[in-house]
């Protein structure tokens, strides 16, 4: 049936107006969508340009080259060697046992080196790269490349590692450096990205680790492209990074290594110092150790030999060690006595061979006594009596601000492991420390070096370097960074009368010139090789022995200070041996035979010793293990 016209009409209008709300629905929800895509491709291009960056491109950081250590003249101490590795990938390998077997025969692989690297190979992704042995030499390397067809996923690579050239000699004063540990992160609140590389070696102990921030550098950066895996597909870019700071020391490496090869044997140390400038010419500890065998992972074995070892070689004795300084400590006594106006250079004390406190008697050293003494006579034969009558006229508060003025009980400033204060003890210090009033013969055995008083022999130099100028004289380590020199200087005069100096700088002359001087024995005959000095041995138990009839252990430290040339002063030496019994005997020879070499530049002559130890020198120095022999002819050809 026809519909009627009315009817189709409003049909057609109906229809109309939907198709006009459909439309503009339809034409507003596309605009919606044209703005939100102009906003994301136009306004937000760059967010998402980056973010999609991310998902295909990887920073990677490069290690620096760690800076170089010289000595003063210039010669390395710590240098960087290349490292030849292996490094395999899980992924391009196919059979992981034929694989190895056939490296067995190429290069020398250990079944605990397998072990560890297949430990590692199932705790990472296919695609990353491990370390299967380091530390290669070339020809292993080559044999490697040469069969890299039948090796799919095994490639040699080559990087830097730390070397120590002169090992031994500069072990204790550089240190080394190690893979970063979890103990490490642990001790710093924003540690460097660059600790996290895997491997990456940073400074342990000694100056390694005390300038770490200036031998490390700053890392570069590289740009990878990675697929969706993380696998590495290509290097972009490259930015490389800082190389490390490249410092020079003031320690010369060939009388550092005269000293370490003089020490040989003994459980000892010694310092030799620049007095003018307060350089520190040579600083030995033995004995001594290889710090190599620390960068490339040291053994079971080798620890428990050093660390089982009784004369401690891990140990820096040079700024870690402290000891009653003994009759060395003489000099800060009569120092104080001195200035402080209670005895005048010429008034002579009676030595009866000891002096009687209460009802105590405390001994010297020689039992039936020196006679009357003055200064002179005191420190050249060492009389304890003389000593123990000005401690208990100028007290022991004077006496400890002398010697903190002379550089004992204070901890200087050094980029070297665990310098130590030492101890120049006080009435307050006693009391704070043990609730217990100071006593008079506290100071008495303080007077001598005993007691509770205690000095490095790096404050025992310090001290002598500051009694031959009057200047309190600062040590230095760093020579300079990168080619900057670094400052020297003294913190101005001592503060001592010149006069007082002067006449105990005579009588350390008598001590090592004079006929019954304590190191008589030990003078160096030209008169420009001609030291001061003063003796010392200093007891480790209360009761008095012979140190030939008591272990090792239980025998005196020897000790000997001393500066030359007396007329113009030029190093300033310690030397204390633990255990080696008297000073005059033991500590005074070494300490003559290291200002014989720093002064000569070389190995001495013999005709600058007496004529009596000239065959024992000779004897001697033919057995050291010196690096540099130049114009040493055998014993046998020598005067």
């Amino acid at each position: 049936m026809r519909r009627p016209p009315k009817d189709t009409e409003d049909s057609r209008r109906r229809i109309t107006r939907r198709g006009l709300v459909l439309g503009g629905g339809m034409l507003g929800f596309m605009g919606v969508l044209a703005a939100r895509m102009r906003y994301m491709q136009v306004d937000q291009a760059e967010q998402f340009r980056l973010l999609a960056e991310e998902n295909r491109i990887n920073i990677r950081l490069i290690p620096p080259a760690r800076g170089l250590i010289f000595d003063r003249t210039g010669t390395p101490v710590a240098e960087n060697a290349q490292n030849y590795r292996l490094v395999i990938v899980r992924e391009d390998v196919g059979d992981l046992d034929e694989t190895f077997a056939m490296l067995r025969k190429l290069v020398p692989l250990t079944d605990e080196d397998v072990e560890r690297a297949l430990r590692e190979i199932r705790r990472r992704s296919p695609f990353v790269p491990v370390t299967i042995a380091d530390q290669l030499a070339w020809k292993d390397v080559a044999e490697v490349a040469v069969n890299a067809p039948a090796l799919p996923g095994v490639t040699p690579e080559v990087g830097l590692t730390r070397h120590y050239p002169l090992a031994h000699d500069f072990a204790h004063v550089v240190g080394y450096v190690g893979p970063v540990s979890d103990y490490d992160l642990g001790k710093l609140e924003n540690p460097d990205p660059l600790l996290q590389i895997p491997k990456f070696q940073i400074g342990k102990v000694g100056f390694e680790a005390k300038e770490e921030d200036l031998l490390r550098g700053s890392a570069g950066t590289k740009r990878i492209e990675v697929n969706a895996g993380g696998r590495v597909m290509r290097e972009l870019s490259r930015q490389e990074g800082k190389k490390g700071a490249d410092i020079q020391l003031t320690i010369d490496h060939g009388l550092q290594n005269f000293v370490n090869a003089r020490l040989a044997g003994e459980s000892a140390a010694a310092v030799v110092l620049e007095v003018e400038t307060g350089d520190i010419l040579a600083i030995s500890s033995a004995p001594s150790f290889d710090p190599n065998l620390f960068v490339r992972g040291i053994s079971g074995k080798d620890y428990r030999s050093l660390t089982e070892n009784d004369h401690r070689p891990l140990a820096d004795k040079s700024v870690q060690g402290t000891y009653p300084p003994g009759s060395t400590f003489k000099l800060v006594t009569a120092l104080a006595a001195h200035e402080a106006g209670v005895v005048t250079a010429g008034e002579t004390i009676y030595c009866p061979g000891y002096k009687q406190l209460g009802t105590r008697r405390f001994h010297c050293w020689k039992r039936g006594g020196h006679g009357r003494v003055d200064l002179h006579g005191s420190l050249m034969h060492s009389c304890d009596v003389y000593y123990y009558e000005l401690a208990e006229r100028v007290g022991i508060d004077r006496i400890s601000e002398m010697a903190r003025r002379l550089g004992i009980g204070i901890r200087h400033d050094l980029p070297m492991s665990a310098v130590a204060e030492g101890l120049a003890p006080s009435k307050a210090w006693k009391q704070e420390r043990y609730g217990e009033a100071w006593r008079v013969g506290d100071s008495l055995n303080a007077a001598i070096g005993q007691g509770y008083v205690l000095a490095s022999p790096l404050q025992l130099a310090i001290m002598v370097s500051r009694v031959a100028t009057g200047q309190m004289i600062r040590p230095r380590l760093i020579k300079s960074i990168d080619a900057v020199e670094q400052p020297i200087g003294t913190d101005g005069p001592l503060g001592v009368s010149p006069t007082t100096l002067s006449q105990i700088r005579k009588a350390m002359y008598a001590v090592s010139n004079a006929r019954g001087g304590t190191a008589y024995a030990s003078r160096l005959l030209p008169e420009n090789m001609r030291f001061a000095g003063k003796t010392g041995t200093s007891q480790v138990r209360s009761v008095v022995v012979h140190n030939a009839s008591v272990p090792w252990e239980h025998r005196d430290h020897a000790l000997f200070v001393c500066f030359a040339p007396f007329d113009a002063p030029k190093i300033a030496v310690s030397v204390v041996i633990e255990h080696g019994g008297g000073g005059s005997a033991v500590a005074a020879p070494v300490a003559r035979d290291i200002v014989a070499r720093a002064l000569h530049g070389d190995l001495p002559p013999l005709d600058i010793f007496p004529a009596g130890v000239r065959d024992s020198v000779a004897e001697r120095f033919q057995s050291m293990p010196l690096r540099d022999r130049t114009g040493m002819p055998p014993v046998s050809d020598r005067a």
